[in-house]
């Protein structure tokens, strides 16, 4: 069943290995480049997003291809992150059983849109850490 939705997602079922330093400091660039952006349900850019949206407009522009969906087939399709890693810049977070999502920037703050604030760098407080349901890698480009 996984193995499906992997290849529904475009994604190939193996572990993928993390990508180059140059890779993340364009990976932050297009990041930034969509901050500030206001919520807009079912957008993907580029003047509004909705979660999934944001997190897909970034890994499309940094050559990551894969078919525009929802938080939870993110967190479904993409392999676990182990535990002593899920905080590294990239990794991507599930809230509230998948239905929200984001990118960690490191253990203090991560990405996201936020319906009240539109695309913003938010704390990584205990609000948000009592949400988180998981993390998940993005596929290596």
């Amino acid at each position: 069943m996984l193995t499906l939705l992997l290849l529904a997602l475009n994604l190939a079922p193996e572990e993928p290995s993390r990508p180059q330093p140059e890779f993340w400091s364009q990976f932050r660039v297009s990041i930034e480049r969509n901050l500030g952006r206001p919520y807009a349900w079912g957008s993907c850019g580029m003047k509004s997003f909705d979660c999934s949206g944001f997190v897909w407009r970034v890994m499309f522009d940094n050559g990551i291809l894969i078919k525009r969906t929802t938080a939870r087939k993110l967190y479904m399709g993409l392999p676990r992150v182990p535990n002593s890693e899920q905080y590294d810049f990239g990794n991507l977070v599930f809230f509230d059983n998948a239905k929200h999502c984001g990118i960690m920037n490191g253990p203090a703050t991560f990405y996201h849109a936020e319906t009240s604030k539109g695309t913003n760098l938010s704390p990584f407080n205990s609000y948000w850490r009592a949400k988180a349901c998981g993390f998940r890698r993005i596929p290596k480009p």
